[in-house]
């Protein structure tokens, strides 16, 4: 993985609480890593990295990233 993408941040921000932040494996078996739950209106700032190559958000939340800003739905 390049510098440039280790270097590219998500900010995760809890409109509710118990916005739940996991992260998976990269390899062979993608596995979860790390969980993380947010109370509301928590900021949680998270980079993709060599041993994380997905991120999971469940809960109501909003998302940015250097493509744009994401809201989910519930």
């Amino acid at each position: 993985m390049s510098d440039s993408q280790l270097s590219d941040y998500i900010v995760i921000k809890a409109k509710a609480q118990g916005v739940q932040v996991i992260g998976l494996t990269r390899g062979m078996d993608t596995k979860f890593h790390h969980t993380e739950k947010l109370d509301k209106n928590e900021v949680l700032i998270v980079q993709f990295t060599d041993h994380t190559s997905a991120i999971k958000i469940r809960g109501k939340a909003t998302i940015t990233t250097k493509h744009g800003v994401i809201d989910t739905e519930e």
